[in-house]
């Protein structure tokens, strides 16, 4: 039976939700400004399309008044600290930071301008870079009475992935496997939400990853026609609405029962992801390497 989400008033809360220009982003962004946020900051690689989400946004439920599109590319780690560097100065707090934005790639290696492989850095790099940027405004904002949530959009691709690393920036491999590269990334989503639970276990902030469901949305960034005909074939046979995937995302994180933090959620029900995720020395590993590689961009 498909889930249906409640979402308190959120008047207190300030959200920045990124990848909401398509698919489930666009529903949650509607669905969260529907609640009244005191400030919902959507960030958009292309500023266009986030004017057209505004537009949305007005037309279905007409609650725009505090929703604001901000400039952001995850594909250039120099704007993620431009964005976060702005927010600190602009804005000052933060309570809800849900990552959301993702894609795929297949049969080929696309660099980013940083040098790094595209999924990488998208998937899981620049919103790392962008939660540890945050976090403290994060830490300062939160209490008991008004606590705070950082999400991870994953993916059931996390039970396909590994952590090789030897080749995270995904340079070596068989790119024939697209849900291989992809599944890597999505596992690191997984496991950074655990790890940052972890963390922030004492600062009045719950994690959460996500599985929102099966959706055909504008993450299939491939090169071969074929499979993109399938993959968005299987979704339509056995797929669900970005409506309903926008709930399933939201659900876990606004439900009042999920307070246990670091976990990982399948359309909306708690569930074990893949047991990479359990190795704690594999998520501090993780940590420390992405953090280093940071370092050696000049980011952090």
């Amino acid at each position: 039976m498909p889930l249906k989400l409640e979402i308190q008033d959120l008047s207190k809360y300030v959200i920045i939700l990124t990848g909401a220009t398509d698919g489930i982003g666009k529903e949650m962004a509607r669905i969260l400004a529907k609640s009244n946020p005191k400030r919902l900051i959507l960030p958009a690689r292309n500023i266009e399309k986030g004017n057209n989400l505004l537009e949305y946004i007005k037309s279905s439920n007409g609650n725009a008044n505090n929703v604001e599109i901000w400039e952001m590319d995850l594909a250039d780690l120099q704007s993620v600290k431009n964005f976060a560097n702005k927010f600190i100065k602009e804005v000052g707090e933060l309570h809800i930071l849900i990552n959301n934005a993702g894609l795929v790639v297949q049969n080929q290696i696309v660099k980013t301008k940083d040098n790094l492989e595209i999924q990488f850095q998208v998937n899981h790099l620049a919103q790392f870079l962008l939660t540890l940027l945050l976090l403290d405004t994060i830490k300062k904002s939160v209490s008991a009475e008004l606590p705070g949530k950082i999400a991870l959009t994953s993916s059931a691709a996390n039970y396909f992935g590994e952590i090789d690393f030897d080749n995270l920036n995904l340079e070596k491999g068989n790119y024939w496997n697209f849900l291989k590269a992809y599944g890597n990334t999505k596992l690191m989503n997984v496991i950074i939400a655990k790890e940052l639970g972890r963390l922030v276990q004492n600062d009045n902030i719950t994690t959460y990853s996500l599985h929102p469901g099966m959706i055909s949305t504008n993450i299939n960034h491939m090169n071969n026609r074929y499979t993109t005909y399938l993959v968005n074939l299987l979704a339509m046979v056995f797929g669900i609405t970005a409506e309903q995937g926008a709930i399933n995302t939201l659900y876990p994180v606004f439900s009042l029962e999920n307070k246990e933090t670091g976990k990982y959620y399948d359309e909306g029900i708690e569930k074990e992801p893949n047991k990479v995720a359990n190795d704690q020395e594999i998520a501090k590993k993780l940590w420390d390497v992405s953090e280093k590689i940071l370092k050696d961009h000049g980011m952090i």
